[in-house]
């Protein structure tokens, strides 16, 4: 007997199988559950396209493509961690005996059910409809993220887990990736810690090594995550938060080491070779950063996973290499995204940069000496962000390799290197990026010193028995530099000693006004996240992130499906 009422007439469908006669055989079984619409695809690269501009209700996916290094969990991983998924539809992996395992692993995460082949068509409609009213029965939760109103949300997912109502596990879930992302970190691993002694989960585990990271304990967030990889060494997730982890602590070696596993148990996955890519890029290894970054630009240049930033690192590395027509290539990649971005700030900053290094190939040194100089000028605006400056730096190293001198790029490193090196791990990422820049990877790490020795001189005050003083002085300071580590050292100590303090709601209104100009407090910068909406490895996708298709995507799918 079926588990709920078939209200699947009005509902879309997306089947994803490479066997025509498997294909066949489920588009058939779904038109007898009385699927409205139904589409279908044989490879995974169309499978993803129709995702990203269309709307489904229910997708069944095969785990395994003969053809494919790619599999459906990859292709389910991908989705869900980039928020191109809403929390209404049913995803329904279908797999052989032997990936049974690895398949019910998965469904301890993002997957709404599996199937076994073979299978019947009730056992189908069985696991469509209790997937569809596992997420009715949390509606509620749902409709109040899709309002945005997450703490209500929070509430809600707690309440179904204390009180061990349908789907507790799921609810409290739910309820820790709001708290998590909402800067309640402390909330969000109490109740990871809870539905571990309730039932210990590989996801709960994750959640808490994520807590301690967002709170920043990347060492201890280090030792969980080695005890998660212990018990679980097939867990991919993991592998990018201990790879997130090793790299805020400045362990850059380390780090690759970890993304290289990444990438080795989810060979096809964008986000992953992203990472790898352009951190073994930065970290000298470039040879084996640029395969990554071109078979991410192969399997996702049309994709949102795909950050942009991996063709600007191709560019510097066709320019090294003399290769004329592959930076041509890469120039011409740029543009398309350029032209086709609804908010194209970024892609044209990311452009103009290749077209500079374009310009340096071709040897029209003029215009790229015109280019550094302007945004040489730039690096206190707001908006000049980390990646631009690990671009700026890149392009300086460009001209020194080339002996091209330029008198302000010493006083443009420097003023760099105080406004953007607020820890180890960001220092030495500008200093990978000047790599073979003459003695600008020196000069990062001296402004990082002055950095530090700014905040201690600052902090010197306190101890003194004037926390005023500190926050006068780190608020001048931050106010010349644009420095985060500044600005929110600042607003640490205005917060803690408040009450002492004469002239709070003056200096109050300082900070926050700084800390809205530089976004201080905005997550660290992550290789390979650039793409807004992004879920966090181990997180869940919220639907308030989702965006639905335009209309004129959905149009396309139903003409497709039809």
């Amino acid at each position: 007997m079926r588990s709920a009422p078939n209200h699947l007439h009005d509902a879309q469908a997306l089947v994803i199988e490479g066997n025509p006669q498997s294909r066949a055989i489920l588009v058939s079984q779904l038109r007898e559950l009385g699927v409205g619409t139904v589409a279908q695809c044989s490879r995974l690269s169309d499978a993803r396209r129709k995702l990203e501009v269309g709307c489904y209700d229910v997708v069944l996916c095969e785990q395994h493509f003969e053809r494919e290094s790619t599999s459906g969990q990859d292709l389910l991983d991908d989705l869900r961690r980039n928020q191109l998924l809403p929390f209404h539809t049913v995803f329904v992996m279908i797999t052989a005996e032997a990936s049974y395992a690895k398949v019910a692993e998965a469904a301890e995460s993002a997957l709404d059910a599996y199937l076994l082949k073979p299978h019947t068509g009730a056992r189908l409609a069985d696991r469509i409809l209790q997937a569809r009213a596992r997420k009715r029965a949390l509606q509620d939760i749902f409709s109040a993220i899709d309002a945005q109103d997450f703490e209500r949300a929070a509430a809600l997912c707690q309440v179904r887990f204390e009180s061990r109502q349908d789907y507790w596990l799921y609810a409290a879930r739910i309820g820790a990736e709001l708290l998590l992302r909402g800067g309640r970190v402390a909330e969000a691993q109490t109740l990871y810690e809870a539905v571990i002694e309730a039932k210990t989960l590989p996801w709960a585990r994750l959640g808490v090594a994520r807590a301690q990271l967002d709170s920043g304990q990347p060492a201890k967030a280090v030792t969980t995550l080695e005890s998660l990889i212990r018990d679980d060494d097939a867990y991919a997730d993991a592998y990018d938060v201990m790879g997130r982890a090793q790299f805020e602590l400045g362990n850059f070696e380390n780090a690759l080491s970890t993304y290289r596993m990444a990438t080795s148990l989810t060979p096809a996955s964008i986000s992953r070779l992203l990472k790898h890519g352009m951190l073994a890029y930065y970290t000298g290894e470039k040879s084996e950063g640029v395969e990554l970054l071109d078979r991410a630009t192969r399997l996702g240049l049309d994709s949102k996973m795909f950050d942009a930033q991996a063709l600007v690192l191709l560019a510097f590395a066709r320019l090294d290499n003399n290769d004329q027509r592959g930076l041509q290539r890469t120039v011409e990649q740029l543009t398309r995204l350029r032209d086709r971005s609804h908010a194209p700030a970024r892609p044209h900053r990311l452009l103009a940069i290749a077209e500079s290094l374009l310009a340096l190939q071709q040897q029209h040194t003029a215009r790229a000496l015109d280019d550094v100089r302007r945004l040489a000028n730039s690096v206190l605006a707001p908006e000049f962000d980390l990646e631009s400056a690990c671009n700026l730096l890149a392009l300086m190293s460009r001209l020194v390799m080339r002996s091209l001198p330029l008198q302000e790029a010493d006083g443009a490193i420097d003023t760099l290197a105080l406004r953007f090196c607020t820890s180890r791990a960001m220092t030495e990422l500008l200093a990978c990026a000047a790599a073979g820049g003459g003695d600008a990877p020196e000069r990062i790490r001296a402004g990082h010193n002055q950095v530090l020795k700014i905040t201690q001189e600052a902090m010197t005050l306190s101890l003194k028995g004037d926390p005023q003083g500190t926050v006068e002085q780190l608020l001048a300071a931050g106010e010349r530099s644009g420095n985060a580590k500044l600005i929110e050292s600042a607003h640490q100590v205005l917060q803690r000693y408040s009450e002492r303090m004469s002239s709070y709601p003056a200096l109050q209104e300082r900070v926050e006004a700084l800390r809205a100009l530089y976004r201080s407090t905005a997550p660290p910068a992550r290789l390979g996240e650039h793409t807004s909406g992004q879920t966090a490895p181990g997180g869940v996708s919220l639907s308030a992130g989702y965006k639905p298709p335009d209309a004129e995507g959905l149009l396309a799918s139903t003409l497709q499906a039809a």
